[in-house]
């Protein structure tokens, strides 16, 4: 029966036999642990005499066993400690006269070894099958160690270990394979020195993969540096050859470790036909204000024969500069919570993703928009005023434009109550409840130019600025207390630095800007309206329908009307100053009196000309039903019929014709928890006929009165996106996985072990330490009662998809005197299929129901190969068609090691002009 030994030996030993330090040109092997009576060097030959500074604690699982030659024998997870050094292993023999220890493992019933030595000193920690050391020198000859630097395992059959803890070794190895004992690959060390969590140094060394060394390539030396710490260093370039471009290296540099908040990658890509780039990243971080992150890249494409440049052959000869800058900056909530600054950039020319091999298989690639905007805003306290600013840059790839907004300045102040008393007395007076606000805006924009004209536009020719304010006034009042009586009145200024002026051009036929006016202006309106609304409720039970079940089901409608009056008055009225008008003669011959404002192309537009006096009508319902449920705690269940059904249209009492507005509706149904349908309509209600120059136009003419239904669908649209995998059809049919109920009893089943701190689990498991020997665990899944491997198919498919109707205003039906109508769509797809667990396609593509074509498919195919990887990328079909295929070791320190090979997208560009 196994017992438990353990014992205290404290040596205070005067008289130990001389220490002698090893020759230097000794041969690594165990007769050099052994403490030789004379050395040649006489500082070595020196007498010295010292003790044990420290207790030796020795335990014991099974036995011990101590003979009269001061030998001691050591069985069952044995375990010395002396110090900072511990020794531990199946059998240990002690020698208390030389301070010998060594260790080795056991050998089970089957042959099995098993309790492998493991020596730990200094916080590092190695094993091995053999060990011997020296209590006295600290040195030790070790028998096949393994031990982790860095990334990687460093594999010795023979190791000699010195008193400052490092090693020498002979014909080891080093791999990020954890297959120790056969790893795929592994550098072949004919001699190294390991200084652990420092550094390696090599002799010879040359690379073997499956156990075939690839000569004749051989490094004559190599250095690996191991370091927990921050600090600079090179970044080694990525090598690769592109059919235009020539062969190429690619992002190599510098990383500069600037400080503990901030850093820099400097980095660069040549090519041999003459394209080259730069770039530039930094991350900052710091703790509880912000963090962020900056990336600025500039490339020169070169592409086809500079001796082709004058042939005006397409795809000849190009030369193109692209660059790209991206910023992203958060503010932690807890810095300031009256100042808020956020950062979102992403600016680049239109080629730049194409250009670029780094982006060019990915989703950004193939995305025509791309928008900027970074924002500021500040609060100040005690006080309903703030201050917020803006930039914005919205980019289009189709036709390479540019539209920003280049301050966009905003000033605020939040509802406030002027008449309200501070001290209130008794009910509330009727002009307590008048507030108002006010809100400024300053902006700076320029429209749609293109992006090679947007560093060179002119700030007052190309770009559009004015500032407009707003003050509305408003109060609520209740009537009957059902019915909301809301007056209001509302001022808008607007300030500009000039004006246009139009004229008509008789050869486009059709008036257009001549000139630009400089100078300040101000254009402002105003107006008033008044609202009453309220909220009819009305139950249902639908009897009819489910029977003698309807006493358990209510369905509720709320109604909520809204009608609205208002008033303006006409701002195109000469005594305003705000329109000017011309008379021209038109393609027919026709004396035509055009009238226009010089703001309505400013930014802010301008005041609408024409008195107004409109009634609007708002209607807006809303239908649930309830059910009773046993599983809610109210013990009804509601479920959302219609969430939202309305209409909207207005009256204009004043206009001379075309009294009516176009008449808007919406409706939003919950279909289920996660997705929610929203569709919005807007109805014609006017009938068109031709003018007397045959041109088709809106007459005031309701097709109500005309046989045509209250209004024609003018325009809608509605898009919406879904996601399914493996799991969607097993929680829509209520199945439930199986191996989800293994594990929900395996928890279970852990519930009465004892509570010994280890959260409930077997405290023989947790402790129990895997071996780094032990590779023959490795697991390739799980397998069913019959011994078949289970190879569940991980799968997911998203899909989003809008689509558009609206009049299609190029072509007239003059048969039925109508505008047909035209469908846009959009549809994209993006997945993933894990055929295996080391197996992975991704993909995503869109489809142009113009062309009706795929375009833009971006494939990605992975395969875990253990230690390494196996990737390709493709481009199947368009004109950017091209594939990267990449085998490369996964461990980041050996991110070079790879074999790339790759086509290049401008062999098909040719094709497509």
């Amino acid at each position: 029966m196994k017992q438990l030994i353990t014992v205290l030996y404290f040596l205070t030993v005067t008289t130990l036999l001389p220490q002698l330090s090893f020759s230097q040109t000794r041969t690594l092997s165990s007769d050099s642990l052994r403490q030789q009576p004379t050395d040649s060097v006489t500082a070595d030959s020196l007498s010295t005499k010292e003790k044990l500074t420290a207790p030796v604690f020795y335990t014991a699982q099974d036995s011990m066993v101590f003979t009269k030659g001061n030998l001691g024998y050591l069985y069952g997870d044995a375990d010395v400690k002396y110090g900072d050094l511990g020794i531990k292993g199946e059998q240990i023999t002690m020698n208390l006269d030389s301070n010998l220890i060594s260790s080795t493992f056991g050998l089970d019933s089957v042959g099995k070894e098993f309790g492998f030595p493991v020596f730990t000193q200094g916080g590092t920690e190695y094993e091995m099958k053999k060990v011997r050391y020296n209590f006295d020198t600290g040195k030790a000859f070790i028998s096949n160690v393994i031990t982790q630097q860095g990334e990687g395992n460093i594999v010795a059959n023979t190791a000699k270990k010195n008193a400052d803890n490092s090693f020498y070794m002979v014909n080891a190895k080093y791999t990020t394979c954890d297959l120790h004992d056969h790893p795929h690959f592994y550098l072949n060390l004919s001699k190294a020195k390991v200084r652990p969590e420092k550094d390696v140094v090599t002799g010879p060394a040359w690379l073997v993969v499956a156990d075939v060394p690839l000569f004749p390539i051989v490094l004559p030396f190599a250095f690996f540096p191991f370091t927990e710490t921050y600090s600079s260093g090179i970044i080694m370039p990525s090598y690769g050859d592109e059919m235009e471009r020539g062969f190429y290296l690619q992002n190599g540099g510098y990383y500069f470790a600037i400080n503990d908040y901030v850093d820099l990658a400097l980095t660069g890509e040549i090519y041999t036909k003459g394209t080259w780039g730069l770039s530039a990243r930094s991350n900052y971080r710091k703790r509880y204000k912000f963090s962020g992150s900056v990336n600025g890249s500039y490339l020169n494409t070169v592409i086809g024969d500079k001796g082709l440049k004058d042939l005006n052959i397409p795809g000849a000869y190009s030369v193109s500069k692209d660059f790209r800058i991206n910023w992203t900056h958060s503010q932690d909530p807890k810095a300031n919570m009256y100042r808020t600054f956020s950062a979102s950039v992403n600016f680049s020319t239109s080629r730049a993703n194409l250009n670029d091999l780094s982006r060019l298989y990915s989703r950004e690639a193939s995305n025509n928009t791309k928008s900027s905007s970074v924002n500021i805003t500040q609060r100040f306290p005690d006080s309903p005023w703030s201050l917020s600013a803006s930039m914005n840059i919205n980019q289009v790839s189709r036709d390479s434009t540019v539209s920003a907004t280049l301050p966009n300045i905003s000033i605020t102040m939040n509802r406030i109550y002027p008449f309200k008393r501070k001290k209130a007395v008794g009910a509330e007076r009727w002009y307590e409840k008048i507030s108002m606000s006010y809100s400024g805006e300053f902006r700076n924009s320029v429209n749609a130019i293109k992006e090679n004209r947007f560093f060179k536009s002119n700030l007052i020719k190309d770009w559009q600025n004015g500032m407009r304010h707003s003050i509305p006034v408003s109060a609520t009042f209740s009537l009957f207390d059902v019915i909301q009586i809301s007056p209001s009145v509302n001022y808008t200024e607007r300030w500009y630095t000039g004006g246009i002026k139009e004229a008509w051009d008789p050869v486009e036929k059709r008036n257009v800007v001549v000139d630009t006016v400089n100078g300040f202006k101000r254009v402002y309106d105003y107006g008033a309206s008044i609202s009453a609304n309220t909220k009819l409720y009305g139950m249902y039970v639908p009897w009819k329908i489910f029977g003698d079940k309807a006493q358990d089901i209510r369905i509720r409608h709320v109604f909520s009307p809204s009608i609205s009056l208002s008033y303006k008055p006409d701002f195109g009225d000469p005594k305003y100053g705000f329109y000017e008008k011309y008379t021209y003669r038109n393609e027919f011959g026709e004396d035509v009196e055009y009238s226009y404002s010089p703001y309505s192309r400013m930014m802010f537009g301008t005041a609408p000309a024409g008195q107004s006096g409109s009634i609007g009508f708002d209607f807006k319902n809303n239908l649930e039903m309830k059910v009773k449920s046993e599983s809610d705690t109210t013990g009804l269940k509601k479920i959302s019929l219609i969430d939202d059904l309305g209409v909207n249209f207005s009256y204009n009492m004043m206009a001379d014709s075309m009294k009516w507005s176009m008449i808007n509706t919406n409706v939003r149904l919950k279909l289920s928890k996660s997705y929610t349908l929203s569709l919005n309509a807007t109805w014609d209600p006017y009938v068109y006929e031709l003018d007397k120059n045959g041109r088709p136009v809106a007459v005031d003419k309701l097709r109500v009165f005309n046989g045509k239904g209250i209004g024609k669908l003018q325009s809608t649209g509605t898009s919406f996106s879904y996601s399914v995998n493996q799991d969607t059809f097993k929680k829509l049919f209520g199945k439930e996985d199986a191996s989800n109920e293994d594990k929900e009893g395996g928890e279970d089943s852990n519930a009465n072990l004892p509570d010994d701190g280890t959260m409930g689990r077997n405290p023989n498991e947790a402790a129990a330490k895997k071996s780094v020997f032990d590779t023959g665990s490795q697991s390739i899944g799980e397998f069913d009662d019959d011994g078949y491997l289970k190879n569940q198919i991980q799968w997911n498919l998203s899909f989003n998809y809008s689509v558009r109707y609206g009049y299609d205003m190029q072509n007239f039906d003059f048969d039925r005197m109508e505008y047909p109508g035209k469908l846009t769509h959009s549809l994209g797809f993006s997945g993933s299929i894990q055929p295996t667990k080391n197996w992975n396609l991704t993909f995503n593509t869109d489809y142009n129901f113009d062309y009706k074509k795929f375009t833009s498919i971006n494939c990605s195919l992975t395969r875990n190969l253990h230690c390494w990887s196996m990737s390709a990328s493709f481009i199947p079909i368009g004109p950017y068609k091209s594939y990267n295929f990449t085998i490369r070791a996964n461990a980041s320190m050996l991110q070079d090691l790879k074999y790339d090979q790759r086509s290049s997208p401008y062999d098909n560009v040719s094709n497509w002009y």
